[in-house]
C-alpha cells in the first residue's frame, strides 16, 4: 500500500516539508484547496524532491475551466518530470455560486465533460490532433501554435493522471469512467465503501470498457491515535467535530443513512446554521466515531486499517501525522506499506 502525506503548510515551508515527506518514505504529498491556492506549492515542492508524487487533493474543478486546468496540469507535470496528479473535486453548490461566483448545474455530467475536455486539449498539444471538443457545458475549438505548448515538454512521461473525489454514486461512476483514480471522502465508512462506492466505480469502469485493474483508490484516513490516553482523547475530540461538520452536509446524508443515522444529519445541519460547532461534535458518540475512524494506540492503526480496507484500496492519505512520537508513527507507516 502506498502512503501519502500532507503539504498543507505555509508556502514558505513547502520545500522543506516536501523533502521531509520524501525522506520519511511517503509515496505522495497532497495539497488541498482551503485557505490557499493548491497548485503553487506543488511548483515549489517539485524543486525540492525527486521521487515523491505531488498532487492536489483536491483542487475545486468548477472554480476553473478545462483550458486553465489543462495548462496547470501540463506545466506541473513538466516541472515535476512526470510526478504530478491532477486531483479534482466538485465542492458543493453554495461554495461554487457564492464563494467562487461560478456556474453550477448537473455536477456529475459537468465533471465528466470537464475531464474529457482536459484530455482532448492534452491530446491536441501532445499529438497535434485538431481541437474539436463540443459538449453541453464546454466548447474548445480554437488552438493556434502560439498557444500550444511544446510536445517535448513532457518527455516520455505523458500527461498527468487525473483523480476525482466523490461521495454520491453519480460522481463516483464518473470517476470510474474517465479518471485514473478516486479519492474516498474522509466521511466514508468501510460499509459505504464496499456497498456503494466500489460498485459505482465498477459501473463507471464498465462504461469505459475497463476493469478495476490499475485504477487507484485513495482510502479514508480518519485515524485517532497518540502517544498516551490524553493525546488520543484530544485527537478524538477534534475528529468528532470533523465528522459532525461533514455530517451536517445534506449531500453526504447517504453515508449516515446506510448506518441508520440519517436523522442525525438534519440535527447537525440545524446546529451548523447556529454556529454550534463544539456542540455538534458532542453528538458523535463512540459508535459513530469508531465507525468512521480507527481509534487506538499507534500499534493498532495498521492492523485495523488493513482489516477494513487492505483488499480494496491502493493508497492511504494522512493529513495529520502524529509527530508527538515520530518513531512509533514511522513503524505504522512501514506496516502499512507492507500490505
Amino acid at each position: 500500500m502506498r502512503i501519502d502525506g500532507s503539504l498543507n503548510v505555509p508556502i514558505s515551508n513547502v520545500a522543506g516539508a516536501a523533502a521531509d515527506l520524501e525522506a520519511a518514505g511517503y509515496s505522495g504529498g497532497w495539497t488541498a484547496e482551503t485557505a490557499h491556492d493548491p497548485f503553487l506549492p506543488l511548483a515549489v515542492a517539485a524543486g525540492s524532491t525527486r521521487e515523491i508524487e505531488l498532487g492536489t487533493s483536491i483542487a475545486v474543478a468548477f472554480a476553473r475551466n478545462p483550458m486553465l486546468l489543462a495548462n496547470i496540469g501540463w506545466d506541473l507535470q513538466t516541472l515535476s518530470r512526470g510526478r504530478f496528479v491532477l486531483g479534482l473535486g466538485s465542492q458543493i453548490k453554495p461554495h461554487i455560486t457564492y464563494r467562487f461566483s461560478m456556474e453550477w448545474s448537473k455536477p456529475a455530467a459537468r465533471m465528466r465533460e470537464m475531464i474529457l475536455a482536459i484530455r482532448a486539449i492534452w491530446d491536441t498539444w501532445q499529438h497535434g490532433t485538431p481541437l474539436q471538443f463540443r459538449g453541453e457545458f464546454y466548447k474548445h475549438t480554437l488552438m493556434t501554435p502560439f498557444f500550444t505548448p511544446d510536445a517535448d515538454d513532457l518527455g516520455d512521461f505523458g500527461p498527468p493522471k487525473i483523480f476525482l473525489a466523490g461521495v454520491g454514486e453519480l460522481m463516483t461512476e464518473v470517476a470510474g469512467e474517465v479518471c485514473d483514480g478516486f479519492f474516498c471522502h474522509g466521511f466514508t465508512t468501510e460499509r459505504y465503501l464496499r456497498e456503494v462506492t466500489i460498485p459505482a466505480l465498477e459501473r463507471g469502469r464498465a462504461k469505459a470498457g475497463k476493469t478495476m485493474e490499475g485504477f487507484e483508490i485513495v482510502g479514508p484516513s480518519f485515524v485517532v491515535t497518540g502517544g498516551n490516553d490524553a493525546e488520543i482523547e484530544q485527537a478524538a475530540t477534534a475528529t468528532r467535530q470533523q465528522i459532525a461538520f461533514y455530517g451536517s452536509t445534506p449531500a453526504y446524508r447517504g453515508v449516515l443513512d446506510i448506518h441508520g443515522w440519517g436523522d442525525l444529519q438534519e440535527r447537525l445541519n440545524s446546529m451548523s446554521k447556529l454556529g454550534e460547532w463544539t456542540e455538534m461534535g458532542e453528538l458523535i458518540d463512540d459508535d459513530i466515531l469508531n465507525t468512521f475512524a480507527v481509534v487506538g494506540p499507534p500499534e493498532s492503526v495498521a492492523p485495523e486499517l488493513a482489516r477494513r480496507y487492505g483488499d480494496v484500496i491502493s493508497r492511504l492519505s494522512f493529513y495529520a501525522p502524529y509527530e508527538s512520537d515520530p518513531e512509533r508513527w514511522q513503524g505504522v507507516m512501514e506496516e502499512l506499506k507492507a500490505i
